[in-house]
């Protein structure tokens, strides 16, 4: 088991407009500053694809090398950043690390969202974002 991810000091996590938790800035972010990295435990690809059968309110990253980053037990913050169709963050895979970083300055107490891009929803669940715009599910 390996567990990967930092605290983050940037941000806190209350009630979204969008979706239950999300993820809010304490302070001024710039544009393309790195906000952390996402905390979880590495499991295989197969492995979260079952238990993503089996609790379908998960969080969970599959990356690139038959690998996923399991949120579920050992999370940070940045689990909790909602999908949105016009996001301010976006998620980057470097080895077995997720990172978000900024795609414009964000206000303080601003929510931190990103588009989820495909998803193991297989577009059966309701996009909450409310954009312009907004793709209608994920």
């Amino acid at each position: 088991m390996k567990i990967v991810g930092k605290i983050i000091t940037l941000v806190f996590v209350a009630p979204s407009n969008i979706h239950g938790k999300g993820v809010f800035s304490k302070q001024r972010i710039t544009a393309r500053k790195k906000i952390g990295e996402l905390s979880g435990m590495l499991i295989s690809k197969q492995a979260a694809r079952k238990k993503v059968k089996e609790q379908p309110a998960i969080h969970m990253v599959e990356l690139w090398n038959g690998k996923a980053l399991d949120c579920s037990e050992f999370r940070n913050e940045l689990a909790f950043i909602n999908h949105s169709c016009k996001p301010n963050c976006y998620m980057r895979n470097i080895n077995n690390l997720v990172e978000f970083y900024a795609l414009r300055s964000i206000k303080m107490n601003e929510e931190l969202t990103c588009n989820y891009g495909e998803t193991h929803h297989d577009g059966k669940l309701p996009c909450r974002c409310g954009c312009e715009g907004c793709i209608g599910n994920l």
